[in-house]
């Protein structure tokens, strides 16, 4: 067990994730946005499972946790973090099931992981980039506190198009004013 919050787990990838994975990941809804193209075959899926299970997220480079339920071990998404060689800042991104979005997984897995990177490792900033028509990821970013930062037109070519890409970025200033309660203005006298 990697990160834990009151409905998830964030862990290492093992084999047995291998046709949830598949499953989610083939979905053209899921994969809509993202640099795969559904569907994921068995093999291709088998072959990120062990990548996967094989990372280390105190290791510059991209580290993908699985993020799982609680209540039933069920895989329901993953969520990656690209850790830079200088280890004070990272690139982050995720993904989950189409039947599990819209209940606040996402927000919570990531939230989880911004207080680990933040608060126990330290790291300075995190960037996160979408297609700028995710609104679902987009304000998922901003919820947890990125800014966007700036938006590239036609930047990326990807499944036979050009799309524009929204830039977010976090710093460690602002997580710790988010994650600190204001306190309450008392009248004088």
């Amino acid at each position: 067990m990697l990160l834990e919050t009151a409905r998830l787990r964030l862990r290492h990838f093992r084999s047995e994730d291998t046709a949830a994975f598949a499953a989610y990941r083939s979905n053209p809804a899921v994969a809509r946005y993202q640099g795969w193209t559904a569907p994921v075959s068995p093999e291709s899926a088998a072959a990120l499972v062990r990548e996967f299970a094989g990372g280390d997220p105190g290791q510059p480079g991209w580290f993908q946790y699985a993020v799982e339920l609680r209540t039933d071990g069920c895989l329901v998404g993953d969520l990656g973090v690209n850790l830079h060689e200088n280890g004070m800042q990272a690139e982050l991104g995720f993904t989950l099931a189409s039947e599990r979005q819209g209940r606040g997984y996402a927000t919570e897995a990531v939230r989880e992981v911004l207080r680990d990177l933040f608060e126990r490792r330290g790291l300075h900033r995190l960037s996160a980039e979408c297609d700028a028509r995710n609104l679902d990821s987009a304000r998922l970013l901003e919820r947890v506190g990125f800014q966007q930062e700036g938006r590239r037109p036609a930047n990326t070519w990807i499944k036979g198009e050009w799309t524009d890409d929204l830039l977010f970025g976090l710093l460690a200033e602002r997580w710790r004013q988010l994650a600190t309660p204001a306190r309450p203005v008392r009248p004088l006298g």
